[in-house]
């Protein structure tokens, strides 16, 4: 069945490439960015079927506008995409307050706040689905992006508790998981000014591995956007979206570590119960 899609950050990376493939299918989509002139071909090859609108995640304002007189325009939204958002490297310690302030605002508050602005016209319409693009990000962390990560795991406890809220109004979730992907994520990577005292850490050693473009990437854009649509075409989809080998084997693996050191403390939990029950 032919559905309305309501994309953030659609003019490039997995955005745009879900934008035309979701246009190539049939559908309709209301595609989010701050760059319109980014969509003019599309524009013009799906005048009927593409609406094009200027959103920026860190305008709280713009959002409910924007979300709002899109349902307006297109009497129902079926799936709304919670796509926009960027990475920012360096050390914890190496970041300004600024690139602080903004990782957060995008990556975390921004969607926070489209989803919030999504969720009363989804109740009246009796229902919908959300797709939050996250990362293994959310599940696992790399020395580096500590700030990147603390939006990924955020907005994946945020939808972990919403999805259990909105759920007897027909809303669900689906958290895309995607690993390494051929996209242009790092050339958007925003860098903190280096410093001499992180050379020979973690951190040192990752943004040589980004510096020299070694970082091994595995995973297919267009193989990664098809598999989140036919996910979120499906009847009862899972919460988590795991996407790509790399990062069905960094979850796997963290989740396992994480088990049996939770597993080693049974006792020492136990022990803090009250003894008067």
């Amino acid at each position: 069945m032919l559905k309305t899609w309501f994309i953030t950050g659609a003019s490039s990376g997995l955005g745009l490439e879900m934008t035309r493939q979701l246009l190539a299918k049939g559908h309709k989509v209301v595609a989010t960015t701050r760059r319109s002139d980014a969509l003019a071909q599309l524009t013009q090859d799906y005048r009927e079927r593409l609406d094009v609108v200027r959103l920026d995640l860190v305008e709280s304002e713009s959002i409910t506008s924007a979300v709002g007189s899109a349902f307006q325009r297109h009497g129902r939204i079926d799936v709304v995409v919670s796509n926009a958002g960027y990475g920012l490297f360096g050390a914890a310690e190496e970041l300004t307050n600024g690139e602080i302030d903004r990782q957060i605002a995008t990556n975390l508050t921004g969607s926070i706040h489209l989803i919030r602005a999504a969720l009363p016209l989804l109740r009246k319409q009796g229902g919908g689905r959300i797709v939050q693009v996250s990362s293994e990000g959310g599940q696992i962390a790399y020395p580096g992006f500590s700030l990147y990560h603390a939006t990924k795991w955020g907005i994946e406890g945020f939808v972990e508790s919403l999805a259990q809220e909105v759920g007897p109004f027909g809303i669900d979730f689906i958290i895309a998981e995607p690993g390494p992907t051929g996209t242009n994520f790092g050339a958007n990577l925003v860098r903190a000014k280096p410093m001499d005292a992180y050379d020979e850490t973690p951190a040192g050693a990752v943004r040589r591995v980004i510096t020299e473009g070694s970082f091994e990437i595995k995973g297919d854009a267009a193989r990664t956007v098809a598999a989140i649509i036919s996910a979120a075409e499906s009847e009862t989809p899972s919460l988590r979206l795991a996407l790509g080998s790399t990062a069905y084997s960094s979850i796997s693996e963290a989740l396992s570590v994480r088990l049996a050191a939770l597993e080693a403390q049974r006792g020492v939990a136990n022990s803090a119960d009250r003894q008067d029950l």
